[in-house]
């Protein structure tokens, strides 16, 4: 028997009609499959009910894949691909195995040379990146910074190096509780004229997304406090 395929499944970025960000196929793939791999059932089902599912939301199979995951147990996932299934992975918000613990499945699956096809849906970064006029060029993301000082701020600096060295936009991400603070962080530490972008709840109707400069960044916090950001740095 062949093996099914692992289909990349975007979710949307907050409380949006998926008919808002998620194209006709994105969505008839997500409705006609009953195999999926998530990173938090509770969630996944809920986006699944938004979808359109047309089954019983307790009638699918889904398989949680998380950071609490172990790496021994990944392999396990594909059993339903190997026995014929399609498969869909969706992540908690926008894309799947980008920031997220889902690559590790993709990994797996190209090893078993069972076949990965990614759909269009709504990233964060590349949302971001798109808007923030720092140049698309080159750039690189870095993921979470340092939660603590000394480490966070001996980051930032050393983004801003490799952004005047490589000529390249720096991106990374924060959680809503600690937004405000690497705000902070960015406008303090950074040279007053490098350029900071702020991408904060992208595609929602609260969406903001700015760039100034790390100076006219200070005592600005509250505009990202409890948002989900998307920061960007070139010198």
């Amino acid at each position: 028997m062949p093996a099914g395929t692992l289909y990349l499944i975007p979710v949307p970025l907050g409380p949006v009609s998926p008919e808002a960000c998620l194209p006709p196929d994105t969505l008839a793939v997500a409705r006609r499959l009953d195999h999926f791999v998530v990173e938090r059932a509770k969630t996944a089902r809920a986006h699944l009910k938004a979808m359109g599912h047309p089954q019983p939301l307790q009638s699918l199979h889904l398989e949680e894949l998380n950071e609490h995951t172990p790496h021994a147990a990944i392999a396990s996932l594909l059993a339903p691909l190997r026995a014929g299934h399609d498969v869909g992975l969706l992540s908690e918000a926008g894309c799947p195995a980008v920031a997220d613990p889902g690559a590790a499945l993709v990994m797996a699956a190209h090893r078993a040379n069972i076949p990965v096809v990614p759909l269009i849906g709504p990233s964060s970064i590349l949302l971001a990146l798109m808007a923030s006029g720092l140049g698309g060029q080159r750039f690189a993301f870095h993921g979470y910074l340092p939660a603590k000082e000394p480490e966070r701020s001996q980051a930032i600096r050393e983004l801003e190096k490799a952004a005047r060295r490589d000529k390249a936009t720096q991106l990374f991400i924060e959680t809503p509780y600690r937004s405000a603070a690497l705000l902070d962080a960015l406008a303090t530490t950074l040279s007053p004229d490098t350029l900071v972008n702020v991408g904060a709840d992208l595609s929602l109707p609260s969406q903001l997304i700015q760039t100034r400069s790390a100076k006219d960044w200070r005592d600005k916090t509250d505009t990202v406090k409890d948002r989900l950001v998307v920061f960007g740095v070139a010198a």
